[in-house]
């Protein structure tokens, strides 16, 4: 710490209150709303999404009223780091109750100086620690508002704020060039999957109607059939809680990555029936969430070297003689498809819910198993050709947010002097 800038340590109930305002429940109902959920922030801050509703329509957890140069912080699933400052609101801005509205007080605490200390790293991690709960950590409010913030003078405070807006601002902008180059890559590759697995690979073979609005088109030598004829058995996941420690391994929604499987976000349990193992060309989807990410697809493409099992809310599929997994993993994860797979869900306030047998009788394009495998040796082959510019660009971005934390922290704790900061 720079021992020119002196800071006094201060809890974080004498500086800020936190939850203050709530709707009741005489609010009119017909009163519009517009509700930020956990979902929609972010890891780095941002909010999206923000959904419209009418009071009674409204989750019963939308109640938390959120202000100007308030901060919201989520205190369940506090790994998800879902913390954000509110800037110029609506005056019907509502928050679910599951975050924590911390509202600085303007004597002690500037409002732009806390939204940079409610990312300070040692701020995040004491959040994380307090924690309870395994498979949906939390903490209380008491507890984060015993938790200790850096509190330099006020002149300081707008300072430190200046600094950070201008230092970020110019990191987010590289961020978000970096992001837009890697969103028209992720969308040329997304068109030449779809392309692939709707139309073919060659360009001159003859077309007949699909009879399906969301396809159109398609090679007259394919067959259409319900997706279930592709399948031998599709079953639903274990219903026990999930645990960090066990000697099953369960696969969780996070676990589906890119169409692939992601082992090390998975959870565990004690044990489980031999049934509910999964193995080498499995697929798992999934079937209820957010509408954004239910119908993900995700290919078991390695032989599990431990018991693997996975949750209720994923359903497994094994395929028969008709298709090869790699080819179902590509176009259930296509684009067009997965538009019209949501547009089949059942929806529900705040996730929606796609059944095996909703999901199974979903019409799909199905050349010959020959032709399958050209266009998955195809698609693989243009994928791998293209993932090393991805990684490039992913990987320059998250250094970008790496130093952008860093910068916070650094700044936020006086490890950066005065005159560096001064513009």
């Amino acid at each position: 710490m720079n021992p020119s800038i002196p800071i006094e340590p201060r809890r974080l109930k004498y500086a800020a209150t936190i939850n203050d305002e709530s709707l009741t429940d005489v609010t009119e109902p017909d009163h519009e709303i517009l509700y930020i959920d956990i979902g929609n922030v972010d890891s780095y801050g941002a909010v999206h999404d923000v959904v419209a509703y009418n009071f009674e329509d409204a989750p019963s957890r939308a109640r938390r009223i959120a202000r100007h140069g308030d901060v919201i912080i989520s205190t369940v699933r506090t790994y998800l780091q879902a913390i954000a400052p509110i800037e110029t609101p609506p005056d019907n801005l509502i928050v679910s109750t599951g975050f924590a509205v911390v509202r600085p007080i303007h004597e002690l605490f500037d409002a732009r100086f806390c939204k940079y200390a409610m990312r300070e790293n040692h701020f995040l991690w004491e959040v994380e620690s307090r924690s309870t709960g395994v498979s949906y950590p939390a903490i209380n409010a008491s507890d984060l508002a015993d938790i200790r913030v850096n509190l330099p003078s006020l002149d300081l405070q707008r300072l430190i704020a200046d600094y950070l807006d201008r230092e970020t601002a110019r990191i987010d902008a590289l961020v978000a060039e970096k992001e837009s180059m890697l969103a028209l890559l992720e969308e040329k590759r997304a068109a030449l999957i779809s392309q692939a697995v709707t139309r073919g690979l060659s360009s001159d073979a003859p077309m007949k109607p699909s009879g399906l609005d969301w396809l159109g088109d398609v090679p007259a030598h394919w067959d259409v059939c319900q997706l279930k004829r592709t399948w031998v058995s599709a079953d639903y996941g274990l219903s026990e809680s999930i645990r960090e420690e066990g000697e099953v391994s369960v696969l969780r929604m996070s676990s589906i990555v890119d169409g692939r499987i992601d082992v090390t976000k998975a959870g565990a349990i004690s044990e489980v029936d031999d049934y509910l193992l999964l193995r080498r060309n499995d697929l798992l989807f999934n079937r209820t969430n957010s509408l954004d990410q239910i119908a993900k697809v995700g290919f078991v493409d390695f032989e599990p070297e431990n018991l693997l099992s996975f949750a209720s809310y994923l359903v497994r599929i094994r395929v028969n003689h008709r298709a090869i997994p790699e080819f179902l993993v590509y176009l259930l994860n296509s684009r067009d498809f997965l538009d019209y797979a949501r547009n089949n869900a059942i929806p529900a306030i705040g996730q929606a819910n796609l059944s095996p047998t909703r999901y199974g009788t979903i019409n799909i394009p199905l050349p010959g198993v020959e032709e399958q495998e050209d266009i998955i040796c195809f698609l693989d082959k243009e994928s791998e050709r293209s993932s090393p510019l991805r990684k490039d660009i992913q990987g320059s971005i998250d250094l970008l947010k790496e130093r952008r934390a860093a910068l916070i922290t650094a700044a936020i704790t006086g490890q950066i002097p005065t005159e560096e900061m001064t513009p």
